[in-house]
């Protein structure tokens, strides 16, 4: 399926050119977000998604419990570049994918703590309604700190960045790996 707008295969600039270069070299390949939507922005854009990732590295939540988090709000909007990605950071780091494939039945399945089903809900309320039960939210406040908390809330909000940056664009997977949908 095409994007909306055509990739630029030829960057100008060369903080540009350097986004390619670096891409290329860590994944095979210069993705289709950057070559749709960041090559068409000043460069502080594609900076600002660059320290969204940086940030991510400041949570006092588990590397898992991000990606999960990540995971469960791509799978909700439907992002399949997203899905792409977190799959390829999940191989990389070696993460357990059983647990990844297990998402959509995370309430369910013995692969996922109480607290994790817990953080799931609310962020599965949060993705799908924009709101959240009370009764949730008080799950969710005996199992987290109030940082830990609002570090899931700014998991929700930043993903959505990049869920409506793909979708808007009509990017789908990059076929970093294989993802199931």
């Amino acid at each position: 399926m095409d994007t909306f707008l055509s990739p630029i295969e030829k960057p100008k600039g060369l903080m540009m050119k350097l986004a390619y270069f670096f891409t290329r070299k860590q994944f095979g390949k210069v993705l289709m977000p950057l070559k749709v939507h960041s090559v068409r922005l000043p460069a502080a854009f594609g900076m600002f998604y660059g320290k969204v990732s940086q940030l991510d590295k400041k949570l006092q939540l588990s590397r898992e419990l991000v990606m999960l988090i990540r995971e469960q709000v791509a799978r909700i909007n439907i992002c399949l570049f997203c899905m792409d990605a977190a799959r390829w950071s999940v191989v990389k780091e070696s993460m357990d994918e059983a647990k990844f494939d297990a998402l959509a039945h995370y309430s369910t399945s013995p692969l996922f703590s109480e607290a994790e089903r817990v953080a799931l809900d609310y962020v599965t309320d949060l993705t799908k309604d924009k709101k959240v039960n009370p009764a949730t939210f008080a799950l969710l406040l005996a199992h987290f700190s109030e940082r830990e908390i609002c570090e899931i809330v700014w998991l929700v909000g930043s993903e959505h960045l990049y869920n409506l940056t793909n979708i808007g664009l009509n990017i789908h997977s990059d076929m970093l790996c294989k993802i199931s949908h």
